[in-house]
């Protein structure tokens, strides 16, 4: 009798351990699914979540993020480890065949065996499960054939192998860089890519292009860069700006925009206070892309000029009645509510796309865990029409100590305001009264 009891209790005691050590793998694992920011792009507007659905438009079409609940009709339930490891790291469905690489696989290949064990806990004890099919791509065919992908992924997709810490760097550096090129994927939308789609380098090992800035517009947006440039990148930032941008998605220098809304909403804002600042200590040891980038100097002759009421100056007086009211006419704006557009490293970059999108469509500062004020930019492409847009933005990146090589057109932001995400926020009629307009 008194060995069954023993047997019993050191059965109820095993069985608790391995179900505690269960549940801080689940934990574990959805903080790491949040260093992802899987419920991004795997959660459809208004849908549920990790359930797919969520549209992504390609240069080939529409493709749509599956269901990664852990249903077993229409989800990942019936994955096994290994199923899922090779979906995540490899980009290889259960089926066999490849994902489209708008699953940043490529950048998953460095993420370790602990953290995707943990990964795969979350996934498949610690979200629920939601029948719910996935939906075909609107790629047409023949360029909606899978078998090219398999290829593509042989070509340029990289193995998988353990991150290898920099010795030169300390901890702190290396956690930064694995969670910067593995799990937080920001090469994805930070690093240009060839003709072929892949991004051109794959980390930061002795190549000034990662992380260097998108070199195309991504839905309408551009991804900025992330190196040390004195102009465009984050070369004028000390750590704690960074910090505060990657936590809050606003410092005194700018505020968080398109897609990179959703990275700090759904991502960064969960990070421990270690991880934030091992991110921002890594991204401050980049080197410039380019070392020969003249630094912003500031220039007060516009503002001066505004404030004797002078608005002479093309651009100038649509800026005072859309923009001065938060902006100020010295461009300084209202810190951490109205970003600066003085040696605003989104308006000195050479690309103006975000600019011009972000003045049609407005924006939206979300409300995250210690900034708790959400901020919307109104937008002004309903009023504006194409040159007037045109001259705003020409307007903003010229003045304060803002200069710019080229010149924005009323043709550029014909085409911005053309695509369907832009038109989708403006409303067709919007559009239409403003064509009869021009």
């Amino acid at each position: 009798m008194k060995k069954t009891f023993l047997t019993l209790l050191l059965t109820i005691t095993s069985f608790s351990v391995l179900a505690d050590d269960s549940g801080d793998l689940v934990k574990r694992g959805e903080y790491l699914a949040r260093a992802g920011d899987c419920t991004a792009c795997h959660t459809a507007k208004g849908g549920k979540p990790f359930a797919g659905g969520l549209p992504m438009v390609t240069p080939i079409g529409t493709i749509y993020s599956t269901n990664i609940t852990p249903d077993k009709q229409t989800g990942i339930g019936d994955y096994s480890y290994d199923d899922f490891q090779k979906a995540v790291r490899q980009g290889i469905a259960k089926t066999g065949e490849t994902l489209y690489p708008a699953m940043p696989y490529p950048s998953y290949a460095v993420v370790s065996d602990d953290d995707m064990h943990a990964l795969y806990a979350y996934f498949m004890q610690g979200v629920p499960a939601v029948n719910q099919e996935n939906k075909a791509t609107d790629i047409p065919w023949p360029l909606s054939m899978r078998w090219p992908l398999a290829i593509w992924r042989k070509m340029f997709a990289p193995d998988v192998k353990s991150f290898v810490p920099n010795a030169q760097d300390d901890e702190s550096v290396n956690r930064g860089r694995y969670l910067v090129e593995g799990l937080e994927h920001c090469g994805a939308c930070h690093t240009p890519r060839s003709i072929t789609m892949q991004e051109k380098v794959q980390n930061g090992e002795g190549n000034t292009l990662y992380l260097a800035g998108s070199s195309a517009p991504i839905e309408g947006w551009t991804a900025n860069n992330l190196r040390g440039d004195n102009r465009d990148g984050l070369g004028r930032w000390n750590q704690q700006e960074i910090e505060q941008f990657l936590r809050y998605g606003r410092n005194d220098q700018t505020a968080v925009f398109g897609g990179m809304t959703d990275v700090v909403q759904h991502s960064l804002q969960y990070l421990t206070d270690a991880d934030i600042t091992a991110i921002a200590r890594y991204l401050k040891t980049l080197s410039p892309h380019d070392p020969q980038q003249a630094p912003f100097t500031e220039n007060n002759t516009v503002a001066k000029a505004l404030w004797q009421g002078d608005d002479q100056i093309t651009g100038a007086s649509e800026y005072v009645d859309n923009c001065a009211a938060c902006h100020k006419t010295d461009g300084t704006g209202y810190k951490r509510f109205f970003p600066q557009l003085k040696g605003n490293p989104v308006v000195l970059t050479e690309d103006p796309t975000s600019l011009i999108h972000i003045i049609l469509t407005g924006a939206h500062l979300p409300s995250v865990s210690g900034a708790p004020s959400a901020i919307t930019m109104p937008a002004f492409g309903w009023r504006l029409n194409d040159q007037q847009v045109a001259n705003l933005a020409n307007f903003v990146r010229t003045s304060w100590g803002n200069t710019q090589s080229s010149a924005v057109t009323a043709e550029d932001v014909a085409k911005i305001r053309k695509q369907d995400n832009v038109k989708d926020q403006l409303g067709s009629s919007s559009i239409g009264t403003l064509e009869k307009q021009q």
